[in-house]
């Protein structure tokens, strides 16, 4: 059976005056993918994801969801599609309960009070759901607001930068919540964000975007491939480290050097075993810093170093 498109965009274009946000871009998410969108700040992510939910209307271009083009169909596929778009946009005086009652009358459906306290214990708010809003961390507000986005069981779920402003526990729950999604409630899933890292823990597929345009798509399995890690090492004498390495059975590694930092392509798996063997070689290393060969194309397709340091910092 052939996998369906959930999402085909083609040639999107958004102009705000005389600034280009998105830049005829085109792109597919397919059925039960967690598709990671992956830009720095302002590469246009938030833009196309507005348009993807008729928040703001394209320049140009068409886009098609659940096989229905958005202009036209446009009812019948927001009933399929649910999105938290920035923060989440709840009420913080009212209990975490009677937000998601208010949400499910919004959209015109009427739970019951147990499909309502399982969709709270599905996002972790389980002995907090008549608590008032107010009361509730960044991270619990967000797992809220992904709650509400879920009232009426879309197909598809929108999510733009979600872990934005978290704690480590937060973003980690935000993760987690994400992987049971995908996995456990079979939801394809689009999710936004600047962190590298983040979507490689999460994604099936991933598009890169810088300045509007595609840089690349394709599967996270390849994308993220360990054994193509590219890896920048100082040392105190990179000259000397160099020789070392020739003669070495890491030779096979190098690649041509940027900047004086050495640089070896290699499975991560191995990286502690090189540490151990420069540091028995008398070679005083200043820093091991493993990149993916994505974020190492990255650096070479976009304007400068602070992209990739955008998405690792």
């Amino acid at each position: 059976m052939p996998m369906q498109h959930i999402i085909q965009v083609t040639g999107l274009t958004k102009q705000f005056n005389n600034l280009t946000a998105v830049n005829n871009l085109s792109f597919t998410v397919n059925e039960g993918d967690v598709y990671g969108f992956l830009g720095q700040n302002g590469a246009g992510k938030s833009t196309t994801l507005r348009m993807l939910l008729t928040l703001i209307a394209p320049t140009a271009g068409n886009i098609e969801l659940f096989g229905l083009p958005l202009n036209t169909h446009r009812r019948e596929i927001m009933q399929q599609t649910g999105a938290v778009i920035e923060k989440p946009d709840v009420y913080k005086y009212l209990t975490a309960y009677e937000n998601l009652q208010l949400f499910a009358k919004l959209s015109g459906i009427k739970p019951t009070t147990q499909q309502l306290m399982e969709q709270l214990d599905m996002v972790g708010l389980n002995g907090r759901e008549h608590d008032k809003v107010k009361t509730f961390s960044q991270g619990m507000k967000q797992r809220l607001g992904i709650a509400t986005a879920l009232v009426h069981n879309p197909k598809l779920i929108v999510l733009d930068e979600p872990t934005n402003g978290l704690d480590p526990q937060g973003i980690a729950d935000i993760r987690n919540l994400i992987l049971h999604l995908s996995r456990e409630r079979k939801k394809t899933i689009v999710v936004s964000s600047h962190l590298l890292n983040e979507i490689e823990q999460v994604a099936t597929r991933v598009i890169i975007i810088d300045k509007g345009k595609k840089v690349i798509e394709g599967s996270a399995a390849e994308l993220f491939d360990p054994s193509q890690t590219v890896l920048e090492l100082d040392t105190l004498n990179n000259e000397a480290a160099l020789i070392l390495l020739r003669q070495s059975q890491w030779a096979q590694f190098l690649q041509p050097r940027r900047s004086g930092t050495l640089i070896l392509k290699l499975n991560r798996t191995v990286i502690p075993q090189l540490h151990t063997w420069l540091v028995q070689q008398g070679v005083q290393v200043m820093q091991v810093q493993p990149r993916h060969s994505l974020e190492d194309l990255f650096l070479q397709v976009t304007s400068g170093k602070q992209h990739v340091e955008a998405f690792t910092n």
